[in-house]
């Protein structure tokens, strides 16, 4: 299949689901009233592990390993199905009929997510009336659109260069220029530890964080030539492994991006 040239875009790094209250022009001290509606955002930002990489600039992503060197000009990442779910409910699997009452839906259909590397917080979409409750984990589909469902149809309109691409990388490795694409097509579950709580009067964050500096890099701490890891490559299976590892999401209070 014929994949069309995207000009450098900037990387994606983390998604941000701040989880926040609604209120009147009357607060308390942390933004409470007595009407508060629960309310939760999902945005996508410039995230930071304490181990983040270095920022050229551009703000592209670079990483060095003292020989190679890994610099990411675009990440752009395919989800669906973006859920919470409450503790204790083992019905939160496939709601894409929209009458489970166990899971809180951020969104059903693929969404396409990238973000400039500035730190700007980029909202997606707002799930309103929350319901409140103890809710312990994150799920979410890593996505390759196909011609298989209506959904996947309308996305391909907007999007035709992502058919049976699900993430899709630009950079260079050692100066020379690479594109990654990988179909990976599988639910995540990301625990929330210690669970998060909405309980319509406490605003907080949940940062779900993907470790880009760990996706080119073997074992060892060297990092692969990322056009290696394409279909049939020899580092294909090592930088899936790579992703599915690389994600990770915690209750974030001061919405530093970090788990600390």
């Amino acid at each position: 299949m014929y994949r069309m040239g995207f000009s450098p875009r900037p990387a994606l790094v983390a998604l941000i689901l701040s989880a926040a209250v609604a209120c009147s022009d009357t607060t308390g001290p942390n933004g409470d009233n007595g009407n508060e509606t629960p309310t939760i955002n999902l945005a996508i930002a410039v995230g930071g592990s304490t181990a983040a990489p270095a920022r050229a600039p551009s703000f592209d992503i670079v990483m060095s390993d003292g020989t190679n060197t890994v610099e990411l000009t675009r990440v752009a990442i395919v989800l669906r199905e973006i859920e919470l779910k409450l503790q204790e409910d083992d019905d939160c699997e496939d709601s894409s009929s929209g009458d489970n009452d166990d899971c809180e839906e951020f969104e059903v259909g693929p969404i396409l997510l990238e973000l400039p590397l500035d730190g700007e917080l980029q909202q997606l979409v707002t799930l309103e009336n929350v319901t409140p409750g103890v809710y312990d984990e994150l799920e979410f589909d890593i996505h390759k659109p196909s011609d298989d469902s209506a959904e996947d149809l309308a996305f391909l309109l907007a999007n035709p260069e992502f058919e049976d691409v699900s993430i899709w990388v630009d950079g260079r490795f050692n100066g020379i220029d690479f594109t990654y694409l990988t179909d990976l097509n599988e639910e995540q579950e990301i625990d929330l530890v210690p669970p998060l709580v909405i309980d319509g009067a406490t605003s907080t964050t949940v940062t779900l964080l993907l470790h880009l500096e760990n996706w080119f890099k073997e074992g060892n701490g060297t990092l692969i030539d990322p056009a290696s890891a394409n279909d049939g490559g020899p580092n294909e299976n090592l930088v899936r492994d790579n992703i599915r590892d690389s994600i990770e999401g915690f209750e974030d209070e001061d919405r530093d991006g970090r788990d600390d």
